[in-house]
């Protein structure tokens, strides 16, 4: 197969594949990004710089486990870079020297308006191709910076006006999730003179207790504080948010960078679909490396190779359209499950599900080991379905409610 074209543009800015670094740990000094570039990443998201230096906490992260699957969920209580603003500075300077046809984002933080501008100055004098404003960082000490800031229109506005006078480079506002609607910063920004949105950061959390020293983990001498979340665990979140910019008609046509959870091809393709044209990822990189971007490389172009689509821009959006509000759903029929008893394996899984947290609706044959639907009592809700672990009970026989007449449906 030939590998299709997967360059994009994002804030006016053409980016031979959509895949970036986000902010981060992973993206924290030069040699680290020098790296990633080398190994497929279309562009790097330098990890968060300011005049404010911080002093950071060890142990540093935790993460969520279920059964035996580990980083479900990650917790990370890192703040912006810990170099010193003329190291990081000279690190921009290098990496856009040496590999020019990357893109290169330089996140910047400030505690002030000439801060802000002071800052945008000088990365874009390291010759940067964009700027992106961390409104977003849930865990700063200082409430002057970070995700505080994020959940004030009036202040993204502020500093995203601060930054525009010392650039004219793109600028792109780095929203926090920590907020009930994202739309209202985001409109911020782009007022104030943003040209593109970013999200979503990590989410205040609290992971685990640790039960013996009562405190959260992970433990800083006998404490421990709320710190952002990551990971695949929030990805139903961005979603949600991307959605949300991308259906807004005060946002039509902003440019938008998917961050959270993303660490397969399906990922990409799913933020794409619901209107991102830049995708950040850190957490799946930490966990397997920098090489997942070759698998989103060669995943994303087997896909549109097998739906015909040329464009990766064609890509873009296609899905905003098909989620409405939940009054406007078809409420007009029931889909039944259908069990394969050759694929089931008896273990009763649906059964125990079914009797205790749905409604009732499967008999278990117990001489068989096999379901059996109550036609009577199911409301084809498809529990069963989803804790099924060999995937052995599908959709089958629609029934349309009451006299709605009988159509053709797309499920």
């Amino acid at each position: 197969m030939t590998r299709k074209d997967l360059s994009i543009h994002f804030c006016g800015v053409k980016c031979e594949n959509p895949f970036f670094l986000s902010s981060s740990p992973v993206g924290a000094c030069y040699e680290m990004c020098a790296k990633a570039l080398e190994t497929g990443w279309g562009g790097i998201v330098f990890k968060t710089i300011g005049f404010y230096i911080p002093n950071e906490v060890s142990p540093r992260f935790d993460n969520t486990r279920k059964e035996a699957t580990s980083f479900i969920g990650f917790k990370n209580m890192e703040q912006i870079s810990t170099h010193s603003l003329e190291e990081n500075l000279e690190a921009l300077k290098k990496l856009k020297e040496n590999y020019p046809n990357k893109v290169l984002i330089a996140s910047i933080m400030g505690e002030n308006e000439e801060e802000w501008t002071k800052l945008a100055e000088l990365v874009t004098n390291t010759g940067v191709d964009i700027i992106e404003c961390n409104f977003s960082c849930p865990q700063m000490t200082t409430h002057d910076m970070g995700s505080d800031v994020g959940q004030n229109p009036k202040l993204v506005k502020k500093y995203c006006e601060a930054v525009r006078r010392g650039t004219k480079l793109p600028i792109i506002a780095k929203m926090t999730p920590n907020i009930g609607k994202m739309t209202e910063p985001a409109i911020a920004s782009i007022e104030g003179g943003a040209n593109g949105i970013a999200t979503i950061n990590t989410i205040k959390s609290i992971t685990a207790l640790d039960l013996d020293r009562c405190t959260a983990l992970p433990v800083i001498n006998g404490k421990s504080s709320v710190s952002g979340y990551s990971g695949k665990a929030v990805k139903p979140i961005a979603l949600r948010f991307i959605h949300e910019l991308s259906n807004c008609s005060e946002l039509k046509d902003v440019p938008i960078s998917g961050i959270g959870g993303i660490e397969t091809w399906e990922d990409c393709a799913e933020f794409i679909m619901l209107g991102a044209t830049n995708l950040q990822v850190t957490t799946a990189i930490m966990q397997y490396g920098y090489r997942i971007v070759e698998d989103m490389i060669s995943g994303l172009s087997h896909f549109m190779e097998e739906k015909g689509i040329d464009q990766l821009e064609d890509l873009v959006g296609v899905a905003v359209k098909n989620i409405i509000p939940a009054e406007e759903l078809d409420r007009d029929y029931q889909i039944y499950p259908q069990f394969d008893d050759e694929k089931c394996v008896g273990c009763g899984r649906c059964y125990i599900s079914c009797f205790d947290g749905g409604h009732q609706a499967i008999e278990w044959d117990e001489e068989k080991r096999r379901p059996k639907l109550i036609k009577d009592n199911c409301v084809g809700c498809h529990l069963c379905e989803h804790v099924c672990p060999v995937q052995c009970i599908a959709k089958g026989e629609v029934e349309f409610k009451g006299a709605t007449k009988e159509r053709e449906l797309i499920i």
